[in-house]
């Protein structure tokens, strides 16, 4: 048996398997396609081993599997995914000019089913088709991460609540756009905040300085994710600028579906299970991990990150970096913390950086 199922995740893909001149199929894995495109084609072939993820099938094909798993589509608003979900397809139907349309957007639609089933729901259809949508997730994210360097992949972590007139707002902003400038990967919750301001620094990398402070100023008319403009003056900005090939990453979940996810984020991997989206930002992101001011939940990932660092989980340790020194050391003293930790040797390998600099933080991140 091979060691790896071959993954199918769209029509040309289906198209090419099912135009290979061997009768059997076998060890493939179909992912949301169609087969009823190519009804003869699919029906020349024997399949054995094979997954069936949510697939479209002819009549007769089941008859020509043998030891292969078929899960349908589980009837509920959301699918088991292909691919990471795009602002557009995350938003279909969302209106900048009509802030209500939200109600019936796919996104909206489908945290309204959330809602109602029950944030931690226990009828075990809804449990299952959710375990199975993230599983999805999680497959298409770590095949979109293969095309990365692993050094390269940089998370923020920060508060939701910063406004977008708050000069730490424009400071990652302005940060982010460099970084993503300079090659890296930004990586964040994908939600409102210093979230969406590093969504918004990567999606404006490429422009003028000038354009990205346009951006900031269509921002500020809506400065909270609670503002009824929110989502709309976002909108507004993606539409004006459009992006210039440049990716970033959010981690998103619907357990926080009252705080929109960010459209700045070119890739948004969106879970139901707030534990793995959670742990799976700090595990990603291999290349550092930058702390903007935050409270409770930010404090919760320095602390993961620290033991991860401190036993070289993956090898090696990343770097910290807590920016905002009055923040870090006055307002919230992690730094003084942590410090005192190192020295006395409860923490181990840990890469420690306090700074105000967005030069030093990419020095830092590129090992200089």
């Amino acid at each position: 048996m091979k060691d790896k199922y071959l993954q199918i995740r769209n029509q040309q893909e289906l198209s090419c398997q099912l135009a290979q001149p061997e009768e059997e199929l076998r060890h493939v894995a179909f992912q949301s396609t169609d087969f009823t495109e190519f009804p003869e084609q699919a029906l020349s072939h024997t399949y054995r081993e094979c997954l069936f993820l949510s697939c479209r099938l002819p009549m007769g094909l089941k008859r020509r599997s043998r030891d292969c798993l078929f899960l349908p589509n589980m009837g509920e608003t959301f699918d088991f995914p292909n691919h990471l979900y795009s602002p557009e397809e995350l938003y279909e139907g969302y209106r900048p000019d009509q802030p209500e349309s939200y109600e019936q957007c796919f996104d909206g639609r489908v945290y309204r089913h959330y809602l109602k089933k029950g944030k931690h729901a226990t009828d075990v259809k809804e449990t299952l088709a959710r375990a199975l949508h993230d599983h999805s997730i999680t497959d298409c994210l770590n095949d979109f991460l293969e095309d990365f360097d692993e050094h390269r992949l940089v998370g923020v972590m920060g508060g939701h609540s910063i406004s977008r007139c708050d000069i730490s707002y424009e400071m990652v902003a302005k940060l982010s756009k460099r970084l993503t400038e300079a090659g890296f990967l930004m990586i964040t919750g994908g939600g409102p905040g210093a979230m969406e301001a590093t969504h918004l620094g990567a999606w404006m990398a490429g422009r003028s300085s000038d354009e990205l402070q346009e951006a900031l100023d269509m921002l500020r008319v809506a400065p909270l994710y609670t503002h009824p403009l929110w989502l709309s003056t976002a909108w507004q900005v993606h539409n004006k600028y459009p992006n210039l090939g440049y990716t970033s990453l959010g981690v998103p979940t619907w357990l926080y579906g009252h705080e929109p996810s960010t459209p700045f984020a070119t890739h948004i991997a969106k879970y139901f299970d707030n534990s793995i989206r959670e742990d799976g930002i700090l595990t990603i992101a291999k290349g550092g991990i930058i702390y903007t001011p935050g409270s409770a939940g930010t404090l919760q990932e320095i602390f993961q990150e620290a033991v991860q660092n401190h036993y070289l989980t993956f090898g090696y340790a990343s770097p910290m970096i807590f920016l905002d020194t009055h923040f870090w050391t006055e307002k919230i003293p992690i730094w003084p913390l942590l410090m005192r930790l190192v020295d006395d040797g409860t923490y181990k390998n840990l890469i420690l950086c306090l700074t105000d600099s967005d030069e030093e933080v990419e020095h830092v991140l590129k090992g200089k």
